[in-house]
């Protein structure tokens, strides 16, 4: 998508000037940025280009606006640390669209991020179609969140939930002391349950069936909690006799039936472990009262164009479009033909359904007419939440603002990356500046201004190589990026593969999939393509990954996240149908390489991901001083109490409260942030501390153990993936999704290949620079030439391009898509009439 060469002559109105930004990698940087223009901040992964738009531009704009507000209101924002930099003038208030989800919940929907669910609320309580008799009801009784909406028998979930006998005793063969009741907490508790009743005379040696009925329902559901005397590791006979001479129990415990534990460790547990272990015995089934409309029988009475509230929440927002269209004809018109008892309904059903359809049309043209409006984030990709905010900024109409986008193309297709350029050019027209960070050269061939920053990543970063208009770029030779806008850089295709089998699934039904037959070639590297919601992912790592793991026997969680709220409200979409018909001889094992965090806490990192850490343990456990201390390797864990320091408890940093402003953290004054107690840093391995290393890059590290085979070889995988930059110790907390895929690749590459192995990868190149594409690309290649198979769901036009095989899903998003409209060669696929893909793909061959 070319510009108008006198576009980027134009005069700026204004600029931003940094001054010595210090965050991360940047090294002392000073660059000026102009206002109301398009910025791409552009370089290679890891170069610092989110450290200076996020980091330190974003992170000032809202560090500013925070001090304007009240001490208490600042306690409800997520306040993000104050940025190391000198100086930076011309900045305007900013509003940070990332692909971060925020807090997870199941609560959270389309309706809820983009608020048409607010509009339509207030639409049915004043002009909805009341039945006769009925007083009018408030928008709040519109929602299944508020005491007043929320349908009374299952409060709002759509759902009720039980327990029963076989939920929670699922092999009745079983005695209870060979814990037939698989409801009751593992582990001390447990016991105790069993101890109690022997104490109270049941016999927890014979199988749960052959006991009377009346005992295993009072067992299950009784509410009562009598406390009695327990004699822990007694026989039956002996608690008899000890209860008979009244001897000293161990203790006093308390029984607690299986059912009332199930439900109340359900509602009251923190632990979202716990929540998910005792979620399993109950069943679920539709509401009777709401039928899964989880609203009050008054609120879906109430229709509006013929629907109650929740099927109009469950239309896709492209349907929604008409029924909207003809309340927003003139309003003079639709007065003189309207009730004249209630003309004030017509004007509230004009004046909302004006409003809505602008929204909708925004989401439209991004898209994503879709999805439902009920459709809940956590089943969202981020690229999908992503646009869904931005569609929400685009309607607000602020004036003088600067947005601040996260690889806002990330996840799209080129035909739905036109339509996220056309609204990010409304914001700019609107007097909004925009800092985007972004490798898709479409996006940045659109800029106004280019800052590059490089040359390498992490430590090699952290330098601005140019901020100006984007022709100027080409003369900067430091820059990586500079060879692939204005290179005329076509595909090198390498000799095709030929398949060596065929891997086939028929009667495929899930999302959009509909009764599909599809297949996969074996042996060769597969890009599945179409355009954003057609249903590549539904194919491929859900239907595809559930198949081929069920039929070798192995688990693969194929669940979006593992921290929603609540079990019980995750509305998982099933796959309703579908089969392997041929294929799975040739396969012997399944590797499925996500984008989901490889650890949850900063405890986990590259150097423990990979295996790497042991290695290295080893290795210091080895030396003189080591041995004749008696350290083994466990000694140089920071997660094991005689290695780590005391203070932080091997931490690095302690936590420092502040009341109204940010928590600060701070090394640890003990340790300095070292992580370890003093005699464990003594040990030394070619004169570095354990500390030392983990503070090392994998390519500091790779010269470092260059003479141990096995640390060698892991870190020259982790360099060949791109990662070079990372440090050993840096926590997964802060890696990104595409740093943590590629990690887990690093990893399995490290494995010593057999062949017969299937690869599956959503979105691979996601966060990636066209340079780190093709080092990846390298790699997945090596894959298939080991005898593997590579199936990857993709964007990217250069890695279509190389594949052997493209299977094209649409033509278009959500009903319009779900079939396969091309399959072949990359070349064969270019040509074809129906695909969406094929002129992008053409271009790039």
């Amino acid at each position: 998508m070319a510009k108008d060469p006198k576009d980027s002559n134009k005069q700026f109105t204004g600029f931003v000037n940094v001054k010595g930004a210090r965050e991360h990698n940047l090294k002392n940087v000073d660059v000026t940025i102009p206002r109301d223009a398009l910025v791409v901040f552009t370089g290679i992964s890891g170069s610092g280009k989110s450290s200076l738009a996020f980091g330190t531009l974003y992170a000032e704009a809202q560090r500013r606006y925070l001090d304007s507000v009240s001490p208490y209101a600042r306690r409800l924002f997520n306040q993000m640390a104050i940025p190391e930099v000198d100086e930076i003038e011309g900045l305007p208030p900013a509003v940070a669209l990332q692909q971060q989800r925020g807090s997870v919940s199941t609560r959270s929907s389309v309706g809820s991020v983009t608020t048409i669910s607010n509009l339509l609320r207030m639409l049915y309580s004043r002009a909805g179609d009341y039945p006769k008799g009925q007083s009018i009801i408030y928008a709040e009784a519109f929602s299944p969140n508020t005491p007043e909406g929320a349908c009374p028998e299952c409060h709002g979930l759509g759902k009720v939930y039980e327990v029963t006998e076989k939920s929670m005793v699922p092999d009745a063969s079983l005695t209870i002391r060979e814990r037939a009741v698989a409801a009751w907490p593992l582990a001390w508790q447990g016991q105790n349950q069993r101890d109690i009743l022997t104490t109270l005379g049941h016999d927890v040696d014979i199988p749960w069936r052959d006991l009377p009925k009346e005992t295993r329902d009072w067992i299950l559901f009784t509410d009562e909690q009598p406390v009695v005397p327990v004699y822990a590791n007694y026989t039956p006979e002996k608690v008899k006799e000890a209860l008979k001479k009244k001897l000293q129990p161990d203790y006093m415990g308390t029984f607690t039936g299986v059912k009332r534990y199930v439900m109340h460790t359900f509602a009251n547990t923190q632990s979202p472990l716990m929540k998910k272990r005792v979620a399993q015995y109950m069943l679920s089934s539709e509401c009777p009262s709401c039928h899964g409309k989880r609203l009050r029988k008054e609120s879906l009475s109430i229709k509006f164009a013929g629907f109650d509230i929740a099927e109009m929440n469950r239309l896709p927002l492209e349907e929604m479009v008409p029924l909207f269209e003809a309340f927003a004809t003139p309003l003079a018109d639709q007065l003189s033909k309207s009730d004249k008892e209630h003309p004030e309904k017509t004007i509230v059903a004009y004046r909302i359904a004006e409003d809505l359809l602008a929204r909708l049309n925004v989401i439209l043209d991004l898209g994503l007419g879709y999805l439902t409006l009920e459709r809940s984030t956590p089943t969202l990709s981020p690229g999908e939440l992503q646009r869904l905010r931005l569609a929400t900024q685009v309607r607000s109409n602020l004036f003088g603002v600067v947005y601040v986008l996260d690889e806002p193309s990330a996840g799209l297709h080129p035909a739905d990356t036109e339509a996220l350029l056309r609204s990010l050019d409304r914001l700019k027209a609107s007097g909004n500046s925009l800092f985007v960070v972004e490798h898709e050269i479409d996006v940045i061939n659109h800029a106004d201004w280019i800052v590059d920053v490089g040359p390498a990543a992490g430590e090699l970063g952290g330098r601005v190589l140019y901020s100006g208009p984007p022709d100027g770029l080409r003369n900067i030779e430091a820059s990586v990026t500079r060879q692939y806008i204005f290179a005329d850089k076509k595909t090198v295709q390498e000799d095709i593969r030929q398949p060596k089998g065929w891997l086939k699934l028929a009667g495929v039904t899930r999302n959009n999939l509909n009764n599909l037959s599809a297949e996969f070639p074996l042996g060769v590297f597969t890009s599945v393509t179409g355009v954003s919601g057609s249903g590549k992912s539904s194919l491929v790592s859900q239907v595809l990954v559930e198949l081929v793991a069920e039929y070798l026997g192995t688990s693969i969680s194929t669940a979006a996240t593992e921290e929603e709220e609540s079990p019980l409200e995750q509305n998982n979409v099933e796959t309703l149908s579908g089969s392997i018909t041929a294929g799975m001889e040739s396969i012997k094992r399944l590797v499925v390489v996500d984008q989901k965090p490889i650890g949850r806490t900063p405890r986990s990192n590259l150097a423990t991901y990979t295996g790497l850490f042991d290695n290295i343990r080893k290795l210091f456990a080895s030396t003189k001083l080591a041995k004749s201390r008696k350290y083994d390797a466990g000694r140089f864990s920071f997660n094991v109490a005689k290695g780590r320091c005391p203070h932080c408890q091997g931490e690095g940093f302690v936590m420092v409260e502040l009341l109204f402003l940010p928590s600060v953290y701070s090394p640890c004054p003990t340790c300095h942030g070292t992580r370890y107690n003093p005699q464990t840093l003594e040990v030394r391995y070619n004169d570095k501390n354990i500390a030392e290393v983990l503070g090392m890059t994998v390519d500091q590290a790779y010269e470092f153990f260059n003479d141990d085979k096995s640390s060698a070889h892991a870190l020259d995988v982790i360099r060949q993936v791109g990662l070079g930059y990372l440090r050993l110790g840096q926590p997964a907390t802060e890696l990104s999704g595409g740093e943590a895929q590629r990690i887990k690749l690093a990893t399995e590459l490290q494995r010593q290949q057999h062949g017969n192995t299937l690869y599956i990868l959503d979105e691979p190149t996601t966060g990636l620079h066209p340079s780190d594409v093709e080092k990846l690309m390298v790699q997945l290649k090596g894959l298939v030439a080991s005898g593997n198979t590579v199936i990857v769901v993709e964007h990217d036009m250069d890695v279509i391009a190389a594949s052997d095989w493209v299977i094209d899903i649409g033509p278009g998003a959500g009903s319009k898509g779900g079939t396969i409209v091309a399959q072949g060669t990359p070349a064969a696929v270019a040509k074809s009439k129906y695909s969406r893909t094929a002129p992008y793909l053409a271009s790039h061959l």
